[in-house]
């Protein structure tokens, strides 16, 4: 029936319409509290977004400082001399004017409330974000040409961090290639802004999260499940190239002779290298034991460890000052072999294999050891002091082997 009192058909036809029959769903009891505890998976979760932004967050901390410092650097005594200790917001410009005084804003409430404990972090600049500094530099660029070479790179690589720098910032979590791809876009950028000269760190360079909690595991710096793994890292032409000095222990000593050609351990030793080579005997019955162990035939390794002096003793043959080059064997059953390189200075490197009972060396852990010490923290413990670190000890290790060995003529 209409409003003005006419009799409508249905919409349907002649049938009726019936209105359908709906569920209404009432919603269930939720006990507050039920997901408040997390499980092991949680917690792995968890842990492990945290490691990946800790160590995110190290690398970018070391970008944002060096960028900081080389934008003083560069703008400082351009703006400084006009406009003192205001450069800061004269060098941002009118399109920067937004972001320079929320930083001057933020330098003032730090003040107030006492969280500028380094007086060298109470300025604006100290306040600028890695964008905003990015920013600095590509409107100065004029200014940064003649120091920096490739504005390009530098710009895609300050894009690339800034994923990485957007999940650390807001907590956010980050895939393993992310944080891969932010450490190398790091180690790239330290690169560029040290005019492609970065300062050498030796025979085995430490990256930015090492030398944060290197002190943590003493003198161990890498630890690698086979030494096919260890050499994608560590090849034997970067250990063992410009060595002052070069002691070895093992069975065969493969490292060496087999991935170091014959003419470079020639040229190492003419150029003042001292050379210490221990091989396991080998007629000795330590090694027919080590046969038996790896399921070989009666003299099958014993062979091939001959044919390693064999070659080393080539090498020696060659060399001005045989006395500096020593060969020597022992009969001892072989506990680890060991490579130390420049083992009494302080940059000192070794590498070290354990003998496991079924598998060659070339299929067992590599520990990768520094001589120098890295520690960052008080050691609690004054005792600690006098213990021996991994490296001395299987340096002492070596020395106590060399003794008991003999001299191959």
């Amino acid at each position: 029936m209409s409003s003005s009192g006419l009799e409508l058909p249905p919409g349907n036809g002649d049938e009726t319409a019936e209105a359908p029959t709906v569920a209404v769903p009432v919603p269930r009891p939720v006990e507050i509290g039920a997901d408040l505890d997390w499980s092991a998976e949680d917690w792995s979760e968890v842990r492990t977004r945290v490691e990946r932004a800790g160590r995110a967050y190290v690398w970018l901390n070391l970008v944002e400082q060096r960028l900081r410092s080389v934008v003083a650097a560069v703008l400082r005594p351009v703006y400084e001399p006009v406009h003192g200790e205001e450069w800061e917001v004269a060098a941002a410009g009118p399109t920067g004017q937004e972001w320079v005084q929320r930083a001057a804003a933020l330098r003032e409430v730090s003040r107030r409330k006492g969280h500028l404990l380094d007086p060298a972090d109470d300025t604006v600049l100290a306040f600028l974000t890695l964008p905003q500094l990015r920013e600095l530099m590509v409107q100065h660029w004029p200014c940064f040409a003649p120091y920096l070479d490739n504005r390009r790179e530098l710009e895609l690589t300050l894009d690339e961090l800034e994923v990485a720098r957007s999940a650390v910032s807001r907590n956010r979590g980050m895939s393993r290639a992310v944080l891969e791809q932010a450490e190398r876009a790091c180690a790239r950028l330290l690169r560029l802004l040290d005019s492609g000269s970065p300062p050498s760190d030796g025979r085995l360079p430490a990256d930015a999260v090492e030398r944060l909690v290197g002190d943590r595991f003493t003198d161990v710096a890498g630890v690698h499940p086979d030494r096919v793994r260890l050499q994608r890292q560590l090849p034997a032409e970067d250990l063992f190239s410009g060595a002052r000095r070069l002691d070895a222990l093992g069975i065969g000593l493969g490292l060496l002779v087999q991935n170091f050609p014959g003419r470079r351990l020639f040229r190492l030793a003419e150029s003042g290298c001292r050379v210490r080579l221990l091989f396991l005997n080998p007629a000795s019955g330590a090694m027919r034991r080590r046969e038996r162990e790896l399921g070989l035939k009666r003299g099958e390794l014993g062979r091939t460890v001959e044919t390693n002096i064999l070659h080393v003793r080539r090498v020696r043959s060659r060399v001005r000052d045989p006395e500096a080059f020593e060969i020597r064997v022992f009969d001892d059953t072989p506990r680890f072999s060991a490579y130390f390189v420049d083992a009494d200075g302080p940059d000192g490197v070794a590498v070290v294999q354990s003998y496991l009972r079924r598998s060659r060396g070339m299929e067992t852990p590599v520990m990768v050891l520094r001589r120098a010490g890295r520690e960052i923290v008080q050691r609690d413990d004054p005792l600690a002091d006098g213990e021996l670190s991994l490296f001395e000890t299987y340096r002492e290790e070596f020395e106590w082997s060399w003794e008991d060995s003999r001299p191959v003529s």
